[in-house]
Order: structure tokens, then sequence, then C-alpha cells
């Protein structure tokens, strides 16, 4: 599995091979013929194609092993044993020889772990208690209503306005609220009733993975590979002022 590989093998870029070595690839080979494997199924199963699957890959390395599923989640939904590669039926063989290397998606899209990758700032929401005050139960329930993405609420006991519990999830946008509630002010310079501004030192960070990799193990990767680069570049530096 992708994280697991950190430290133990080389980007074949890095190694010093000419086409490949144990330190910079794995190979895997894959041997089925339908015609022996059929008479070990079960009878049920004995006029129904065989599906091979990663399950079949056999590794040159005891330490290494195809990633079959993500999670249990996925393993106990799954029909088969692994992930389906080919299905074949009487007569039928597969023979191959793969070779895994490992790499970064800067060099190819096919070593690339992640499918979505997005960021937005974390939403503030200020509410002035002094200014909602002055409001009617009515003017309360209009400004909950003409944001389109429901960020606020009426408490049911108080009659306050507030933030709803995962606001800071749908907060997006927010101008409709902003040129609402300047109609609704007695002045125009007086405070807004709902101050919603972007955050200066968090943010919400969203990982999709392609399923080679869990998200947290993704990022945690990548923030370790920017650690690493962060210190050559610190000691490159510290190198430069004593020549």
């Amino acid at each position: 599995k992708g994280g697991d590989c950190h430290g133990a093998f080389l980007p074949h870029r890095e190694c010093v091979c000419y086409e490949r070595c144990p330190r910079c690839s794995v190979e895997f080979e894959l041997d089925v013929d339908f015609d022996q494997v059929n008479p070990t199924r079960a009878e049920d199963e004995v006029l129904a194609p065989l599906t091979v699957t990663s399950r079949d890959l056999k590794s040159n390395n005891d330490c290494v092993a195809p990633a079959h599923f993500l999670n249990q989640d996925e393993q106990d939904e799954s029909q088969d044993d692994g992930i389906a590669i080919v299905k074949m039926g009487p007569g039928q063989k597969l023979k191959l020889k793969a070779i895994a290397r490992m790499g970064i998606s800067k060099e190819h899209a096919k070593w690339c772990p992640v499918a979505v990758a997005t960021y937005r700032f974390w939403p503030d929401i200020h509410i002035n208690e002094e200014q909602c005050s002055t409001l009617t139960m009515e003017q309360k329930m209009e400004l909950v209503n003409v944001c389109p993405d429901r960020i606020l609420e009426v408490d049911e006991v108080t009659g306050n306005l507030q933030a709803v519990e995962n606001a800071h999830e749908l907060a997006t946008y927010t101008e409709d609220l902003n040129v609402f509630q300047a109609t609704m002010k007695k002045q125009p310079e007086d405070d807004d009733f709902v101050h919603v501004e972007q955050a200066t030192d968090r943010f919400i960070f969203f990982v999709e993975s392609t399923g080679c990799m869990d998200a947290d193990e993704i990022v945690m990767s990548a923030l370790r590979v920017l650690k690493d680069r962060l210190n050559y570049l610190a000691q490159e530096i510290e190198n430069l002022k004593d020549m």
C-alpha cells in the first residue's frame, strides 16, 4: 500500500540502477489456468466465469502485497476477494509479469493518489447580540431565510439568532445576507447584525483519494515530504553562510 512504502523504496528516478532493482521496484507474477482452478471451486460456482483478482498476484518481496481494498467496509461490501482484473472461461489461461515502481505524480499522473483536493477559508461567524436585540422575530426569520447556505437559526427558547451547528461547513456564499441586512439598518454606518469573515489562521482542506492510499495518509505523507525539503533548504542556506 502506498504510504507503507515511504522509506522502504527509492523512487525510480533516484535509484542508481539502469532499469530496475529490488531497491526501486517489486515484481508481481500472475499465472491462472481456468481448467486447473475450476475443479477446486464450489459446486454452485463451477459453471460461472472465474474472476481473477489482485489476490492472484504473487510478489517477489514478502513485505510487499497489493492493496486489495481501501478499508474494511469496502472489503465487506465486495463480492470478490480483491480487485477484479479479468473474468475467464473454460480453456482460458492468463500469465503475466508486472513491475511495480514507486514514483510521484510530477513524473507521471499514474502515481497521483489524489482524485480531488480543494481548500477554502474557515468562516468566522460573528453575531452582534446588541444589534440583533433591536430586530423583531419576523426580521430575524428573514435573516435566516435570506442566506442560501442556511447558516443561521433562531433559538426556540431565547429567540436569539445563532449559527447552526455545522455552519462552518455550510458557509460559502454570504453576499445575499450582507446585502439584505444593509436594508434593515436604521443608519448605513450601523454595525452588521451578522458578520462573516475569512479566518487568517486556519482553512478547510478536502482531499479525496483514488483508493491507493487513505486520505489522511496522503496528507501526512505530503507534510512529511514538505518538511524534508524545508530542512534540506535550511541546511543548504547554512552551508552557504559558512562559505
